[in-house]
């Protein structure tokens, strides 16, 4: 058994006793390919890092333009504002006294109303 395993290391390892000239070209060949391969790689991860990082700066600054919205929605739907422009641009004005009527809802869907 021994000197079958002999056989075989004296085959690959040659006359010398390194590795044969096929053996080096072939290790020579998946070395190169193997550093191209983390070369590649690695591009690849520092690019999608740089789209990651635009992404998250665009969703910050859409988040502050959504604060900035919501401030404002909210300053235009203050109760003063719309009666301000119900005033002066819809000409409406408050009833009086006698020009509200409230209507009394009967269960069945009727209506009628109260004086």
């Amino acid at each position: 058994m021994k000197a079958g395993i002999v056989g075989i290391r004296k085959h690959v390892m040659g006359k010398a006793g390194g590795l044969s000239p096929a053996y080096q070209g072939l290790l020579l060949v998946a070395v190169v390919l193997c550093a191209l391969s983390v070369v590649t790689s690695q591009h690849k991860a520092r690019k999608l890092f740089i789209e990651l990082q635009k992404e998250k700066e665009q969703a910050q600054k859409m988040d502050v333009e959504w604060g900035q919205l919501q401030l404002e929605q909210s300053t235009w739907a203050t109760p003063a504002r719309v009666e301000q422009v119900a005033v002066q641009k819809l000409q409406m004005q408050l009833p009086r006294n006698g020009q509200v009527q409230f209507i009394k809802v009967k269960p069945n869907g009727g209506a009628k109303p109260l004086q």
